[in-house]
């Protein structure tokens, strides 16, 4: 290995960025999260008294972490601020979770859903990442982000609005971008993408993802596409669909498939290759 290499490489961590301690700040959501849905912790607390000092340890390991990461900003204010908004972010963490509820036959209730559900788990580290997001933290939030997409394969960035009561039903192969909009009481199967339609690099700061209203179904593997595209509230998009138009409220947009089934009595009749 050439000297030179090593003093590229030498050089590289010296200008780097200050690292993130990824594990801590996952750890970090994790307990969050276990406060907030004891359902999801390996053991409850007891009284008021542990709450209160779990917050209180939980904030000031945020502050910990923020300290080295945040240049403009007192980490101490950041992780003030973001307590203050956790029992709104529970609130609609529960609506979202009783969404789950009534729109899945399989679930059993909003225990089962906090505790073992992905696409609870991936709306949840995504208000959370939101919330962060909003108070201008860097690259935490899409650390969030990445944490909850590999252990759910639900791609949600932090930057994307999403409403109250939000339902993604089993969700592997999700991918909503950074300025989609989604209304309030949205559900959302697996393999939907709310995606941009492809821009120049200079156009990022302007909206490339579509906007979803309210009470809106999307089905799976559905594909919406681009910054001006508005699926008006009460519509259902179905299966496999390709949409980078518009379509007013009440809408039923779907595709369909031509299939052709044949009968034979002699089933290697049909067969034209060889391998």
């Amino acid at each position: 290995m050439s000297e030179e290499f090593v003093q590229t490489l030498a050089l590289a961590h010296q200008q780097a960025t200050v690292p993130l301690p990824a594990h801590a700040f996952c750890h970090w959501a994790d307990q969050l999260l276990s406060l907030l849905f004891p359902e999801r912790a390996d053991r409850q607390l007891s009284s008021a008294d542990a709450v209160a000092a779990t917050l209180s340890h939980l904030r000031a390991d945020l502050t910990a972490l923020l300290r080295p990461i945040l240049s403009l900003q007192a980490p101490e204010a950041v992780a003030s601020a973001l307590g203050a908004q956790l029992p709104h972010l529970r609130e609609l963490l529960l609506l979202d979770a009783n969404a789950i509820v009534a729109a899945d036959p399989a679930a059993q209730g909003v225990a089962e859903v906090v505790s073992t559900y992905p696409g609870f788990y991936a709306i949840a580290l995504h208000r959370l990442a939101h919330a962060l997001h909003q108070l201008a933290v860097p690259r935490v939030p899409r650390l969030l982000g990445e944490y909850a997409h590999t252990r759910t394969g639900i791609d949600i960035h932090p930057g994307a609005r999403i409403g109250s009561s939000f339902c993604i039903d089993h969700g592997t192969g999700i991918v909503i971008g950074e300025t989609a909009v989604i209304g309030a009481h949205v559900k959302i199967f697996q393999g939907v993408t709310l995606g941009a339609l492809s821009v120049a690099k200079q156009l990022q700061g302007i909206k490339r993802h579509p906007t979803i209203e309210d009470n809106v179904v999307v089905y799976a593997n559905a594909t919406i596409l681009g910054g001006s595209t508005v699926v008006g509230s009460h519509s259902i998009i179905g299966g496999n669909v390709w949409l980078t138009d518009s379509v007013p409220s009440h809408s039923r947009v779907y595709h369909k498939a031509q299939l052709h089934v044949t009968r034979t009595e002699d089933p290697s009749a049909d067969i034209s290759f060889s391998i």
